[in-house]
């Protein structure tokens, strides 16, 4: 009579086993769908710019759309290259870049061990007031931010196109928080055998910091490069042009070469998709430690 019983038990718990299996492949199902839907749609745009890249110009609002032109224009791209000084657009974008993703993360960095790992007074409340900055919209700050350089000089140089950008709040935040997960115990040590706050700071806590100062220069580099309005204000002659202000040359008042202005976007993304790539194993580990929704 007691097996009855057991077995009913069995039976009953393999099939909530199954109930529960089919569940959760059936959540997995519904996810991988969303997600493919999702990315789908956001890779359609990208998709489409290459189409458009690659056709003649009175193929770009054919009816029915053609994804696949025909014949493929692969002369768009030269004669994109060839209607401005786009080597010198791309030579004043890498410049920028670089030199802003160098200052930025010099800058943030500074910042974010002062504020994580240093004890001062009004500390904490100095850091909620820096950190309260991310809350201005950009476009609020570029008035002062032009009347500032046109002061100093600095309009349609180097100067305004790099030293503005080369401080920023959100970098100060990101480090700051994987500065904060590093263990004291090793600046404690380095205390002991007589090391400042510099070369703790140049010698422990940068080699440490390595896929967080990976995912801040990916995310410095993406923003300069793809910049457009700052440099489209601040500078006024072709020699100080970038890239992304370069591709106004294919649209005037009463038209747009959509043709040329799609190849040369697609020129633009390769770099930071070359860069993604590059450091993408760095950006993934560092959003995984660096504690963004933590302490």
């Amino acid at each position: 009579m007691a097996v009855a019983p057991r077995a009913g038990a069995l039976d009953l718990a393999r099939a909530s086993h199954r109930s529960r299996v089919l569940r959760e492949r059936a959540a997995a199902l519904v996810t991988h769908v969303v997600l493919l839907v999702g990315g789908v749609a956001m890779l359609t745009p990208f998709a489409w710019m290459v189409s458009t890249s690659l056709k003649r110009p009175g193929d770009v609002f054919a009816f029915p759309p053609e994804w696949i032109p025909s014949p493929i224009q692969w002369g768009n791209y030269a004669e994109t290259w060839r209607s401005a000084p786009f080597d010198h657009y791309l030579i004043n974008t890498v410049v920028v870049s670089v030199s802003v993703t160098i200052l930025d993360l010099t800058t943030s960095a500074l910042a974010a061990y002062s504020f994580s790992r240093l004890r001062f007074a009004g500390r904490d409340r100095l850091f909620l007031l820096y950190l309260g900055t991310l809350m201005i919209p950009g476009q609020v700050t570029i008035i002062p931010n032009f009347v500032l350089m046109k002061y100093l000089g600095w309009t349609d140089t180097y100067l305004a196109l790099i030293i503005p950008p080369a401080f920023s709040a959100f970098g100060t935040f990101l480090l700051r928080q994987f500065f904060m997960s590093i263990p004291y115990e090793l600046e404690e040590a380095a205390k002991i055998d007589g090391a400042s706050y510099p070369r703790i700071w140049a010698t422990i806590i940068l080699p440490l910091s390595g896929p967080a100062l990976s995912t801040l220069a990916v995310f410095s580099f993406m923003s300069q490069w793809n910049n457009f309005l700052w440099p489209l204000i601040v500078t006024s002659s072709n020699n100080m042009r970038t890239f992304t202000v370069g591709l106004r040359f294919f649209v005037d008042e009463y038209s747009t070469k959509y043709h040329l202005l799609m190849a040369g976007s697609v020129m633009s993304i390769l770099p930071i998709l070359v860069v993604f790539v590059f450091f993408q194993r760095y950006f993934v580990r560092s959003i995984r430690l660096t504690g963004m929704g933590g302490t």
